[in-house]
């Protein structure tokens, strides 16, 4: 697979979901998605308004996670969660599947809070995409008309470059600009 610094830095979401960031943290992140093309930066869904504005005139896609981290929140409390995100100027969000209801096969209610998340997303004309923490998933199950993001311990563009093999679309991490660099290095154009 031969794959461009442009099309990797175009699958990045530039993520900053630390509790403590200020605003500093965020112009800095917004600065740099834009600077090496990322496709998103990856936010709570307090700063979104914030970003949103740094992020004016650019590509860069303000991306909101919702019910992070854990994904233990209600149905109604994501759907909120989604909507008051939506108005603040989000592009598109994730949000974190409630994992304990997998585990406890009740599908019904894993189905209902995803069509509630994608009623919110379909209603404002943008992108959702769901949160499964596991890297038990591979792509041939999601089938073609769903994207894969891989998240999660992506520090590298040899671990980026395999997960981009095994399916992945986007990718999610704060170290997009050590993968781009180290393409560059490599003398990947």
């Amino acid at each position: 697979m031969s794959l461009t610094v442009k099309e990797v830095a175009g699958m990045v979401d530039h993520t900053n979901l630390k509790a403590f960031a200020t605003r500093e943290d965020f112009q800095k992140l917004c600065d740099e998605a834009r600077e090496y093309g990322f496709k998103s930066v990856a936010i709570n869904s307090y700063p979104v308004k914030m970003c949103r504005e740094m992020l004016e005139g650019s590509e860069v896609l303000t991306g909101a996670a919702i019910g992070f981290p854990l994904g233990q929140t209600t149905i109604e409390t994501k759907v909120f969660e989604a909507e008051d995100a939506v108005k603040n100027g989000c592009q598109e969000f994730d949000y974190l599947l409630n994992v304990g209801k997998v585990k406890e096969h009740d599908y019904d209610y894993i189905e209902r809070e995803m069509k509630a998340m994608v009623a919110v997303a379909r209603k404002a004309g943008i992108c959702c995409k769901v949160i499964f923490e596991t890297c038990y998933l591979m792509k041939k199950y999601a089938g073609d008309d769903v994207a894969v993001k891989a998240a999660g311990g992506i520090r590298s563009f040899e671990s980026a470059k395999a997960l981009i093999e095994a399916g992945a679309t986007r990718l999610g991490t704060s170290c997009g600009i050590g993968i781009v660099n180290e393409m560059k290095e490599m003398g990947v154009k």
